[in-house]
This record gives C-alpha cells, structure tokens and sequence, in this order.
C-alpha cells in the first residue's frame, strides 16, 4: 500500500532532503549577492595575464586640414637684405648772437615849469569841497578846473611840454584838448573854438598853440568869454594853481 504524497514528502524532508533543500537555500541566496554586487561595481579591465607582455597601441595622430596645407606649402625664401643708406652728417648748429634787448622807454617824469594857457583874470575858482554858484545851469555844484577870462579868438597855448592825446567835442563843455605831460599828470582845454590847431599824437613845448578861445561850452555860456583849463595826476583832479606860476 503506497503511502501519501504528504507523508512522503515528510518523510524525504526529515532525511537526505533536508540538507538538499538547505544547499538549495545556500546557493540561491550566493546568486541573488553576486548579481547584487556586480550591478553597484562598476567593471573593471581584466588584469593582464603574468607572464604575458602587455602592448600598448597608440595611434598616430591624423594631420589637421591646417597642418596638412602647411606641409603642402614650399618653404618659404627669406627676404633679400635691403640695407638703409646712412644719413647724412648734419652739421652742429652754431650758436647765433642773442639780438640786443631793446631799450624800453623810461618814464616821462612830469615837467616842472608850467605856463598860464591863457592871460586873464580867474572867473571861477577850483572847487571840489565848497559848492559853487553855476549860472548857466542855475545851481550849486562842484567846479574841476578854472575859469579863465579871455576874448574869444585869443591864443590857447600849452601849460607844458607834452603830447596830444584826445581832441574831442564834449557834450558839456564842448571843443577840447588833451595834453599828457608825463608821471600821470594831463592838463585839459575846454571852450575852444570848434577847430583846435592840433591833433592826437602831436608833440608839443611849453607855450605851444593848441586853439583859441571860443564859446562851445554850453555848460558855462552864461558866462563872459573864458578858457576852461583843468589838471589831474594819475586820473584825480588837482588844483591847477599848484602847477601855475603866481
């Protein structure tokens, strides 16, 4: 009578079966870590056999499309030697003569004999500090020069040696001249007739004629016929009867 399938196999599990079973067991569990540690290895070149020469290939390098035109192209002909001419000598300049400085004028000191321009009697004092009575304008001012009384026609001539400066028509006190005498002093003519006998740039001497007494003054024609003769030092005013002999 055959036994059951189960009893069997219970009977082949306590025997020899076991230890089958068990190796079975084993070895699955090897396969399952090989192939679990091949897949985290990375492969590695097999080792080379002892005994056996390892030869190393190395292949050589292909030209370039730039190294093989150069190898293609001639060798290059050096340059023919193109030799520069020396220059010329140029000879040392020779040291030419400093030109003379040019003597600059010295200063015209201011003269130191004046002349009256004209003869007469004084109509109007010099007046910077005390107000003067005007008729012709009809109120008090200040008064730069002196009025001098003279005929109308008589001879204007210069306080001192000078140059012309200015001929001019001034509004006020109309036909003038302008002399410099030097050291920044200048006298000035007012009241002339309306042609003066001298131009800008004219040199003149003590007593020199400039023009003659006429009536332009339209600032002073109230009064008698008179020179209008004003001096100034370094462009201020000055009383001219510090210049004029007494």
């Amino acid at each position: 009578m055959k036994k059951p399938f189960l009893k069997r196999m219970g009977d082949f599990l306590e025997g020899k079966g076991f230890y089958i079973v068990l190796f079975l067991c084993v070895a699955a569990i090897g396969i399952s870590g090989y192939y679990l540690f091949s897949s985290l290895t990375p492969d590695e070149p097999d080792a080379p056999v002892a005994g056996t020469a390892q030869i190393t290939v190395t292949p050589s390098p292909r030209p370039t499309p730039v190294d093989a035109g150069l190898m293609n192209r001639p060798a290059a002909t050096p340059a023919p030697e193109h030799t520069v001419p020396a220059s010329p000598a140029v000879p040392a300049a020779t040291p030419s003569a400093m030109p003379s400085a040019t003597p600059q004028p010295t200063p015209q000191a201011a003269p130191t004999v004046f002349t009256w321009p004209v003869q007469g009697d004084i109509l109007t004092d010099y007046s910077l500090e005390v107000l003067s009575y005007n008729p012709t304008m009809d109120d008090w001012r200040t008064h730069d020069g002196l009025d001098i009384a003279s005929a109308a026609g008589t001879e204007v001539k210069a306080a001192a040696a000078g140059t012309v400066t200015a001929v001019l028509q001034d509004a006020m006190m109309g036909t003038t001249v302008v002399v410099e005498h030097g050291g920044g002093l200048t006298s000035t003519y007012s009241n002339l007739a309306s042609v003066p006998t001298v131009a800008v740039g004219d040199t003149v001497g003590a007593g020199s004629v400039l023009g003659s007494v006429g009536g332009t003054a339209i600032a002073e024609s109230a009064l008698a016929s008179h020179l209008h003769f004003s001096m100034s030092l370094d462009g201020s005013t000055v009383d001219p009867l510090e210049y004029l002999p007494n």
